[in-house]
C-alpha cells in the first residue's frame, strides 16, 4: 500500500469518526441549542466521504475483459494490390486545408452502399495528390475475400476517412 493510500485511509477513518461523535452530540443535545448545531455540523462531514467509499465500491466490482481488438492491416506485411483505382479528392470543407495529400500510407474505409470496407493505400515517394484531379492509385482491403464483391470492375465508391467522405472513386481493376 503507498503512502497517499494509506493517509487517505487515515483520513476517512477521522472524518468518519468525527460524523459519527457529532451524531452522538446532536442526540443527547437540547433541540434549539449552538451544541446541537454544532453536532450535525459534524454529521455533515461524512458526505464527502461517501463520494469516496462509492468509488471504492465501484473499485472492487469485477470488471469484464476489454473488447477484442478490431483486425488492423499489419505494419510488417509488405502492400498487396487488391484494387487498383481512381481517386477524385473532395475540396476540403476549410479553404486552409486545400493542400495536395503529401507522399505515404493512409487508412480509410470505401463506401458502397451503406456498406463500409477497410482499405489502405499509398501515395509514392516524390509525388503529391492534388485535389479535383483523378489519380490511379493502388488499394490494399483489410478483407479482399469479402469486399471483392461489392468492388466488380467500374463500381463506384466513396473514400471515409474519420467522420468524412474525402474522395470518390471508381474501380479500374480487381486482382
Amino acid at each position: 500500500m503507498s503512502t497517499i493510500q494509506s493517509r487517505r485511509k487515515l483520513i476517512v477513518a477521522i472524518l468518519l469518526c468525527v460524523a459519527v461523535g457529532g451524531g452522538l452530540v446532536r442526540h443527547y443535545a437540547t433541540p434549539g441549542t449552538t451544541t446541537r448545531d454544532i453536532g450535525t455540523l459534524l454529521m455533515v462531514l461524512w458526505v464527502p466521504i461517501i463520494g469516496n467509499v462509492i468509488a471504492w465500491l465501484i473499485g472492487k466490482l469485477p470488471r469484464r475483459a476489454p473488447p477484442a481488438q478490431p483486425a488492423t492491416f499489419d505494419a510488417a506485411r509488405a502492400f498487396t494490390r487488391h484494387l487498383s483505382v481512381e481517386l477524385t479528392l473532395r475540396p476540403p470543407a476549410l479553404p486552409s486545408h486545400d493542400v495536395p495529400l503529401a507522399a505515404g500510407e493512409y487508412r480509410c474505409a470505401l463506401v458502397v452502399d451503406n456498406e463500409g470496407f477497410s482499405a489502405r493505400w499509398l501515395v509514392p515517394h516524390g509525388t503529391q495528390l492534388e485535389r479535383g484531379k483523378p489519380h490511379a492509385l493502388d488499394i490494399e482491403l483489410l478483407a479482399p475475400d469479402i469486399a471483392r464483391a461489392r468492388f466488380p470492375v467500374g463500381a463506384a465508391f466513396r473514400v471515409l476517412v474519420d467522420d468524412s467522405f474525402i474522395a470518390d472513386g471508381r474501380v479500374l481493376s480487381a486482382r
